[in-house]
């Protein structure tokens, strides 16, 4: 009898060997506390030079750092996916996931524990970007259900682009590879309304910036905060939720099967 039926059945296996996983993920954050550190102050590190520094916000009426700081937040949960990808390649070449495969574990748990670390690692990266935007000034002006709503709209964009990172990293194979994925994903990460409204952007341009799914997920948390949108009375500014869901699940619709189906092929 396999594990997988053996039993509390399979959906208790399931869950067993996901959160096994899980706490793999989290005993390693303890094994290597400066990489940890490191990701959660990277973001934070560009909220500053870009406050204070660059002085974003360009096109807006409002205060800047009201503009910045949930556009931050959603680029903090965009720039994810290159840790997820240095992780799952570099567990590729160390053949942990072949000996995970060869183990009786339900075989799906190696991805469900990589997603829920990495989720857990996206809500406190946004702990404390949220804690420095307060320290800055940045205030949320709605009520508690309406940032709760925000913050599970950035929570839905990190996990979209986990499982395409997940994806491009068993494409790549090596850990070298995301250096190649990070060239691409900076260019995407600005060409969004992160740091400036796409009003201050010419006509062709601004119309590209508002149809990222990055700008759209930053259009509607800065909405539902109650921050200044810089919106401009386009079909996709004025429609920035639904865009900040449909794209995400547009985006898991296509990469989780691919990721899935990429992982179970591996050496076969």
């Amino acid at each position: 009898m396999s594990a997988a039926t053996a039993g509390p059945g399979r959906v208790g296996w399931a869950l067993t060997d996901s959160w096994t996983m899980t706490r793999r993920e989290l005993a390693y954050w303890a094994r290597q506390p400066v990489q940890v550190v490191v990701g959660l102050v990277f973001p934070v590190m560009l909220l500053l030079m870009f406050n204070y520094l660059v002085g974003g916000g360009s096109g807006i009426d409002g205060d800047n750092t009201d503009f910045l700081v949930p556009g931050m937040l959603a680029l903090t949960m965009a720039f994810g996916l290159e840790g997820t990808m240095l992780a799952v390649t570099q567990d590729l070449n160390k053949g942990v996931i072949d000996r995970f495969r060869s183990m009786p574990m339900v075989p799906g748990a190696v991805l469900a524990g990589r997603s829920a670390a990495d989720m857990l690692q996206s809500v406190a990266a946004l702990a404390v970007m949220t804690g420095v935007g307060y320290a800055l000034g940045w205030r949320w002006h709605k009520g508690t259900a309406a940032a709760l709503t925000a913050l599970g709209l950035l929570l839905l964009l990190r996990f979209a682009m986990l499982w395409i990172g997940i994806h491009l990293a068993m494409v790549a194979g090596r850990p070298e590879m995301v250096q190649a994925v990070q060239i691409l994903v900076w260019p995407v990460g600005f060409l969004s309304n992160v740091f400036a409204s796409p009003e201050s952007m010419p006509g062709w341009l601004g119309a590209v910036v508002e149809w990222n799914p990055m700008s759209a997920t930053a259009t509607a948390v800065r909405g539902l905060f109650g921050n200044p949108g810089g919106a401009s009375g386009s079909w996709a500014a004025e429609h920035a939720g639904l865009l900040a869901v449909a794209w995400p699940v547009a985006l898991l619709v296509l990469f989780l099967p691919l990721a899935v189906r990429r992982f179970a092929r591996i050496d076969r």
